[in-house]
């Protein structure tokens, strides 16, 4: 079994910053992909960026050039750090990583159970 916990949601001003983290815990082998999502009411999830094994990411084009993913291997750790907020960026935000059990296994999807980001004045 494996929990994701996520950390770093809040209220924030338009132009503000904040880092969300989500760090896997459990019966893990090896975590391919991770990635942020995000839904605000009425709306579809949506990828916001995502990061391989490597270390390539992908980003939506919304966020681009203001939201940074980055992943910390050794504490089985994905960040979002997301700058120059709007309020059009205010969502639930979830991360997903792709997780191996074993080295036969196959790989899993796994969400952490979501922070709330609002940005307002």
């Amino acid at each position: 079994q494996v929990q994701l916990v996520e950390s770093g949601g809040g209220l924030v001003q338009p132009g503000g910053s904040l880092r969300l983290s989500c760090t896997a815990s459990g019966s893990i082998f090896s975590i391919n992909a991770m990635g942020w999502y995000r839904q605000a009411p009425g709306k579809q999830r949506e990828l916001v960026a995502g990061i391989n094994s490597g270390g390539s990411t992908n980003y939506a084009d919304f966020v681009k050039g203001r939201f940074t993913i980055s992943r910390d291997n050794a504490k089985n750790t994905v960040y979002l750090q997301m700058n120059s907020l709007k309020p059009e960026d205010t969502a639930v935000y979830y991360c997903k990583f792709h997780i191996r059990h074993t080295y036969y296994s196959s790989i899993y999807d796994y969400w952490g159970q979501g922070t709330q980001v609002t940005v307002s004045s």
